[in-house]
């Protein structure tokens, strides 16, 4: 395998979530429509979205949004303030395991963009581990306007 092209230093200064809300370790490979991402924070007892003592297999949804706003900080001129994503809807999603924290392999997060343009983006998602798929799914991302005088923007 090759180095990771960025790491969880990286990746938690360009995403909204800080502290162990910050799921990814490392960015493995990423180009203009796939990202794929590791993560080892499943297995932490503290969790933050832990329910009581376990971490159900919906939670890899969140890892999966979590690499798509890597993807569209990655493809975004660095000369531009970061945008702002919201998650609106997940389709097709299916749970092929019951928990997360039962898995000892590192998650291996993939997204694909399907579709999009400067509001909404279409993505597929996979969550895997050592092989096995985990889950997967679609999710739509709606991401917010850009607002006039931002850096990067023609004056």
């Amino acid at each position: 395998m090759s180095a990771p092209i960025h790491d969880r230093d990286w990746i938690a200064t360009r995403i909204p979530h800080t502290g162990s809300m910050c799921l990814l370790d490392t960015v493995e490979a990423c180009d203009e429509a796939r990202i794929r991402c590791r993560a080892s924070s499943h297995r932490d007892p503290a969790h933050p979205l832990r329910n009581g003592e376990r971490l159900g297999a919906a939670v890899g949804v969140e890892y999966a949004a979590q690499a798509m706003a890597v993807h569209g900080a990655i493809l975004q001129p660095p000369t531009e303030r970061p945008r702002v994503g919201f998650l609106a809807s997940v389709r097709g999603v299916e749970l092929l395991v019951d928990r997360l924290d039962t898995i000892d392999a590192p998650l291996c997060v993939e997204a694909e963009r399907l579709s999009g343009n400067e509001s909404t983006i279409l993505y597929r998602f996979e969550v895997s581990a050592d092989g096995q798929v985990l889950l997967r799914g679609r999710a739509a991302v709606i991401v917010a306007p850009r607002l006039p005088g931002a850096a990067g923007d023609a004056a």
